[in-house]
């Protein structure tokens, strides 16, 4: 699969979640075979402002490309500029966040609230794509809310624009996550624009991103929950889509070790401090559907270090 000058060897992506697709996860994620890894959003103005914060979320390893870095901003100047300055960094794509749904995010007129503002987003894709040579794509929502389904307007400027893709998640701002996905919009996207479409929404096992690409007709598929605690959906899903196989799901020892590998890159990229506390959500993950994982989740919880999660982890019947 080919976005704007990128070669993709697959169709499977790995979609963008704050607080989630840090650089661990993803490079989990790419070593199972996901053909593109987003990182977690990342503020404009945060790089205009040299924001400490924001210097690690610029962190894209070698180990996990080919990469997407993802920008939010509601200014053309601004959202330019910074793409231009950050350039130099591993991301193949720069992808352009307009499907957030966080207030804080909306309340500034960025994320989802840009699904109000089309003309502005068309200004902000120019200024991207005019300012770095890298492709630039969009993430959007099927609207703002049911008064605003406007995805394929959306997805129209952005080509205009000189967008090289656009994802669609199937919801709008106002559903957040609830309910359920609306595949219509992703093909209706996708008879409207001749760039890629990436659908997004609902896929938690193979059949599911089988399933999407045949309704909708979409170029790729992008996984967002169903990959948290699970990146062995990216190796199974293109098994499926490619040779009709469906592979065993991982055992419980397998997911026992993933959790605890995951949680050692995590601690030695972030420190104990925060490694322990960001990994206690990826572990109930990890151990869902596992024996005992209801008690196992709440001790979890309480761990302060490394040598307790392996601890709670050794104990688990299989």
């Amino acid at each position: 699969m080919q976005i704007g000058s990128l070669k993709l060897e697959n169709n499977v992506f790995l979609a963008p979640m704050a607080g989630i697709t840090d650089r661990p996860f993803r490079t989990l994620c790419h070593e199972m075979g996901s053909g593109l890894v987003y990182s977690e959003m990342v503020s404009a103005k945060g790089i205009y402002y040299n924001n400490e914060n924001t210097k690690q979320l610029l962190d894209i390893g070698e180990e996990e490309m080919p990469a997407a870095l993802q920008l939010f901003g509601s200014e053309p100047e601004i959202m330019g500029a910074m793409g231009k300055k950050i350039e130099g960094i591993n991301a193949g794509i720069i992808d352009i966040n307009m499907g957030c749904p966080v207030p804080k995010v909306v309340k500034n007129g960025e994320g989802s609230a840009l699904m109000k503002t089309p003309e502005l987003a068309g200004r902000i894709i120019k200024a991207l794509v005019e300012m770095q040579k890298k492709p630039v794509t969009i993430k959007i929502r099927k609207g703002f809310d049911d008064t605003c389904i406007n995805a394929v307007e959306m997805a129209q400027i952005a080509e205009e624009n000189g967008a090289s893709a656009v994802a669609v998640h199937g919801r709008t701002r106002e559903q957040y996550y609830s309910g359920k996905a609306d595949w219509d919009i992703i093909k209706k996207v996708k008879k409207a624009v001749s760039i890629p479409v990436i659908g997004n929404g609902d896929i938690f096992k193979p059949q599911d991103a089988a399933d999407m690409l045949e309704y909708t007709g979409c170029d790729a598929v992008m996984i967002a929950r169903g990959a948290q605690g699970n990146p062995w959906i990216f190796k199974r899903t293109i098994a499926y889509l490619e040779n009709g196989i469906l592979l065993d799901e991982p055992t419980p020892q397998e997911k026992v070790s993933m959790a605890l590998r995951h949680a050692r890159m995590l601690i030695d990229y972030k420190g104990e401090f925060v490694g322990v506390r960001q990994m206690r959500a990826h572990m109930a993950w990890y151990i869902k559907g596992v024996q005992g994982a209801s008690v196992i989740r709440d001790k979890i919880n309480h761990c302060e270090s490394y040598e307790e999660m392996a601890e709670l982890l050794e104990h688990v019947k299989f």
